[in-house]
């Protein structure tokens, strides 16, 4: 499922703009993370995927949360919200890489691959209430697209 020229027009290089200032001003968007004490910290976005990543598999490697021993339990309580916040970050990354890195796909020709994907992640995150819709504001265009077209149920 491919739109003509779907983000050409937000990444192309605008009239009068240095090519090194346009590369610059891309490669230097912040994104807020919430460290463990809940303290915010403005970071780019290199970086907030690192630890983005690394939390959700510092979440995943946690027992108490997914047991991968037999006979234990996965905490009723804990377990919707642990997920939740795994698919609102992961969606966050989803939202980096279509504003900020589709041209890459593009030119791999990956974007059926990268399209099925996202339509695979937002249609089990629907089935299973696990995206608010305010958190998918980002990408709702898109989303709405493919649920038009059948590819999102």
């Amino acid at each position: 499922m491919e739109r003509e020229g779907n983000f050409k027009t937000i990444i192309e290089l605008p009239k009068y703009v240095d090519i090194n200032e346009w590369l610059a001003f891309n490669s230097s968007i912040e994104y807020t993370w919430s460290d463990s004490v809940s303290k915010k910290v403005k970071l780019p976005a290199s970086q907030y995927i690192d630890f983005m990543t690394a939390s959700i598999q510092n979440l995943l490697n946690d027992e108490s949360l997914f047991p991968t021993k037999a006979g234990r339990d996965f905490p009723p309580r804990e377990m919707p919200a642990a997920v939740r916040k795994v698919f609102s970050q992961l969606f966050r990354l989803f939202a980096h890489i279509y504003h900020h890195h589709y041209d890459k796909i593009l030119s791999l020709h990956e974007e059926p691959h990268f399209n099925s994907l996202f339509a695979h992640f937002i249609s089990f995150a629907r089935e299973f209430d696990l995206l608010e819709k305010k958190e998918t504001q980002p990408l709702q265009d898109l989303i709405d697209v493919m649920s038009k077209n059948g590819v999102i149920s």
